[in-house]
């Protein structure tokens, strides 16, 4: 019998190292080709891991919650179970060749959320346990304050425990002889998000505008346009949104840029890769819908849906979380009128819609109630001045106050 060395693969967008989030196998255990081991997190999605190969479970090297470099081992088996690849020696690119040309040939198992090419079908991740816990720091919290995960009730999406769930089952913050301080990595993906929002601050000149606007048409133009479509593609105001936003960029490309400084020049991109601002278990996510001028309404509008269903439940390949050009950030959904969001490096604008309700409105001369809603434009000052910016914003509003006008020219 021969020992073998499982290394951390390649997860794909230069991710270099993931956090251990659940082993799903123990020492002694018998693994078989193929047989997910072990859910890790990346700065980006989470990702199910295979073994390559057979045999008995001899070491697991780390606990939940630890980080793990690329190329490290993961895990040691012994036994003549065989391997997935004999022949071919355990390096990382072999294992990593090994899972690209599983996905394309539509087979075998493959890394979920490992960022595949658009072409390649979806694949269900096993069925949640009936305790949801993403956050490997959420268990390690439960597991220093002897909670048992169990007894608690997840406030978050879908029923998944969060950090602030296990600190009230563990009274913690209370005013007690045992209460310590909690010290929190910045690691995963809220090093990515803090890494990102600070190079923001740092580099970005940015200002932000903001105006109101009745928004009661675009309700009554997404209730007309739903009478005729099926339940699949009814579109929500999110959906419309994100088309008026591609209407007004049209007329505003220089909204649609980003700033090369290494090269002291403004790239103006031909085509809108619209970024949606989701909050999700994990944090702050931007799912990107690539070439989002070029749908139809219906079409941005399951695409949207898709995305931010994937992105709430962690199965969004990294692949899907970059490259946007321009951000749509519905801070309404929070509760809150108005914000001055960071914009989303390098991007050079981030548009904003605070909460839509009922207000007192003229209309016509009359007053009357109105569906009323605070957008806002937070825009990098080295790609337009506040002329642009205004004019954006403007005509952006417009189009909420007369969404059939636009809708019928797309």
């Amino acid at each position: 019998m021969t020992d073998q060395v499982f290394m951390l693969p390649d997860l794909g967008e230069g991710l270099a190292e993931a956090d251990i989030a659940e082993w799903h196998v123990k020492v002694g255990d018998v693994v078989t080709i193929d047989q997910i081991v072990v859910e890790v997190e990346t700065a980006k999605a989470a990702v199910d891991v295979p073994i390559p190969f057979a045999g008995t479970v001899i070491e697991l090297h780390g606990k939940d919650g630890d980080t793990l470099k690329v190329g490290t081992p993961l895990i040691t088996v012994s036994g003549s179970g065989g391997r997935a690849d004999d022949g071919v020696d355990n390096g990382v690119s072999a294992d990593h060749e090994r899972y690209r040309e599983e996905e394309r040939a539509g087979s075998g198992n493959v890394l979920i959320g490992y960022g595949t090419s658009e072409d390649a079908p979806l694949r269900r991740r096993r069925a949640a346990p009936s305790v949801r816990v993403i956050s490997p720091i959420v268990r390690k919290l439960a597991s220093d304050n002897s909670i048992d995960l169990a007894t608690i009730s997840g406030s978050g999406a879908g029923g998944v425990i969060t950090r602030a769930d296990v600190e009230v089952g563990a009274n913690i913050g209370s005013e007690t002889p045992h209460a310590t301080d909690q010290r929190i990595p910045i690691k995963g993906l809220r090093k990515v998000v803090a890494d990102k929002l600070s190079t923001s601050r740092r580099e970005i000149p940015d200002a932000t505008t903001w105006v109101d606007v009745d928004a009661t048409e675009l309700f009554t133009a997404r209730a007309e346009i739903n009478k005729s479509l099926p339940d699949s593609d009814k579109i929500s105001l999110m959906a419309l949104l994100a088309r008026l936003t591609t209407a007004a960029l049209a007329q505003y490309p220089e909204l649609n840029s980003s700033v090369d400084t290494a090269r002291g020049e403004i790239i103006r991109h031909a085509r809108i890769h619209l970024g949606i601002a989701a909050q999700t278990p994990k944090g702050l996510m931007v799912p990107v819908i690539r070439n989002a001028d070029s749908l139809s309404t219906v079409e941005l509008a399951q695409a949207l849906r898709t995305s931010t269903e994937l992105a709430r439940d962690g199965k969004l390949e990294p692949a899907r979380l970059t490259g946007g050009t321009f951000t749509l950030n519905n801070y309404g959904v929070f509760g809150v009128d108005g914000s001055t969001p960071i914009i989303n490096h390098p991007e050079a604008a981030i548009l904003g819609i605070g909460r839509m309700i009922d207000k007192p409105w003229v209309v016509n001369g009359e007053l009357s109630i109105r569906k009323v809603t605070q957008i806002s434009l937070s825009f990098d000052h080295r790609v337009c001045d506040g002329g642009e910016a205004g004019g954006f914003l403007r005509l952006f509003g417009d189009y909420i106050e007369n969404p059939i006008r636009v809708l019928g020219r797309l």
